[in-house]
């Protein structure tokens, strides 16, 4: 696996590539200290392509959530796992609507790891500081975790969703791969990917990870 970082903090950069390299989770074929270089990086060709891309929140000049809008715009199947000090959840409402793999809080570094791992694997990786940015104090149903109300028809659209499809959303936002939500659910893999497809639809969201964020945020 290869993991590139982009980070403005140069020490945070060697750290990480000394923790992914010595523990054999990943090689580091680069890393950038602002989003410009980042880019510049990813796109130079599919050799500097990494397999999971960490990135910064805050960094001069583009910033990370800028960086990933644009590296997706390059590469749709991209795997971005934000790592920063913020816990913020504007920032993480954000970087997960964009199609992020995951967010992470530098103070969780010891999982990074088996964050990578997870996001190579299709996982969607929320760090616990996130988690409970997202869901406490819960919202009332119908109203966004940053206090807005969603949007009625997003809101009729949930409600829409079967039992079993509400199931599934559940088991996506915590992160399960399609195999994972079959084994608890007792289904085949591929009731799995036609009824994520058929939410997906539902809701019009591009992905699982819009899906994800959307559920948490609805307070089910």
């Amino acid at each position: 696996m290869k993991v590139a970082i982009a980070d403005d903090d140069p020490i945070v950069c060697s750290s990480l590539r000394t923790i992914l390299c010595a523990t054999g989770t990943a090689d580091v074929p680069w890393t950038a200290t602002d989003g410009d270089e980042a880019y510049a990086h990813y796109t130079s060709g599919p050799a500097q392509r990494p397999d999971v891309m960490l990135i910064d929140i805050q960094m001069p000049g583009t910033d990370g959530i800028e960086t990933a809008r644009r590296i997706l715009d390059f590469d749709k199947a991209a795997r971005i796992l934000f790592l920063t000090t913020f816990a913020d959840r504007h920032y993480i409402s954000q970087a997960m609507a964009l199609g992020a793999r995951g967010y992470l809080v530098k103070q969780d570094v010891v999982s990074v790891c088996p964050a990578v791992q997870a996001v190579m694997a299709g996982q969607i990786v929320l760090g616990a500081d996130v988690l409970d940015k997202l869901t406490s104090p819960a919202p009332a149903r119908g109203e966004a975790a940053n206090g807005r109300h969603v949007d009625a028809g997003l809101a009729r659209a949930l409600d829409s969703l079967s039992d079993r499809e509400c199931d599934i959303a559940a088991l996506v936002a915590q992160g399960l791969d399609n195999r994972q939500i079959a084994a608890r659910l007792f289904l085949s893999e591929g009731t799995v990917r036609n009824r994520i497809s058929d939410i997906l639809d539902k809701l019009a969201l591009g992905n699982r990870t819009q899906l994800a964020i959307v559920w948490l945020n609805s307070g089910r």
